[in-house]
């Protein structure tokens, strides 16, 4: 069974309650499925149920990020589209109940993926993403308030926060022409460091029997799908709106990192430190 976790609440109580509906449905249909060997009616009212109610969640969840004139909107369109087409050409095999099992399976699996990588990379930011221009701090700079009290963490994390700004300073710089080079380069760099962090982050879990560990890889892996998604082959097509592409792009990837170590990354300091597990071993 796939379970809603906290690390999945966004704090809008419509849309985690409708994104709680939506694993209810593909857990009922997988306890229903190991019940029998005739899944048939079962994937068909799967299919039906999450094509319906889909729409209907999608149709909240845009109108409430419209409401609060949410920059990520045109994004979450998209991704919402790109799901319905999916489901909507997603085709049954009924050929034999085996072959409707595994068909089930796939769109279970598919389900779950999708579900997981959308709520933790895209819904998690919904009404989080303060244009930088109006912060009141310098958003790049690592605080204190970001610090896990784990070195090896905390050293990683100032080294993402680096690497964003550097970013967005050559997007600012108006004397600089033919820039995109290096911010493709820049965002290369900030996608692979990211994920040799994460892959640190990770390690350093597992090896003190970090409870939360599950939901961290979930985060984690969703975050890098994000990054490998970035296409700044796209930006000769934009013309005037290459620039706000760019800062709506830096908002985001601030914006996640903060989120997540204010909300998850923080809790493994305090874990190391209320089990007296030494932050240097």
């Amino acid at each position: 069974m796939y379970q809603f976790t906290d690390d999945c609440l966004l704090g809008i109580k419509e849309l985690d309650n409708e994104h709680r509906r939506l694993f209810q449905m593909i857990n009922e249909a997988i306890s229903l499925s190991s019940q029998t060997e005739d899944v048939n009616r079962i994937a068909q009212n799967l299919l039906l149920n999450v094509k319906d109610y889909a729409n209907t969640h999608f149709a909240h969840e845009e109108a409430y990020m419209e409401k609060i004139q949410d920059p990520e909107l045109p994004l979450q369109k998209k991704q919402h589209a790109a799901f319905a087409e999916k489901i909507n050409g997603f085709s049954l095999d009924m050929s034999s109940p085996e072959a409707t099992k595994a068909s089930l399976n796939e769109l279970l699996v598919y389900l779950v993926r999708w579900l997981y990588s959308h709520i933790l990379s895209s819904d998690m930011m919904i009404g989080k993403m303060k244009p930088l221009e109006e912060a009141n701090d310098d958003p790049f700079a690592f605080t204190d308030k970001f610090k896990t009290g784990v070195p090896l963490i905390d050293d990683e994390h100032r080294r993402l926060f680096e690497i964003i700004k550097e970013t967005n300073d050559l997007i600012h710089d108006q004397l600089l022409h033919d820039k995109y080079d290096e911010i493709m380069r820049l965002l290369s760099e900030l996608r692979d460091y990211t994920e040799f962090h994460f892959k640190d982050e990770e390690q350093l879990m597992e090896r003190i029997n970090y409870p939360g560990l599950p939901a961290q890889k979930r985060a984690h892996t969703s975050f890098v799908e994000r990054l490998v998604e970035i296409d700044l082959s796209e930006l000769d097509d934009m013309d005037d709106n290459q620039q706000e592409y760019l800062v709506n792009l830096i908002d985001y990837l601030l914006g996640w990192l903060s989120n997540h170590i204010l909300g998850s990354d923080k809790k493994i300091g305090e874990y190391m430190r209320e089990n007296n597990i030494d932050a240097n071993a």
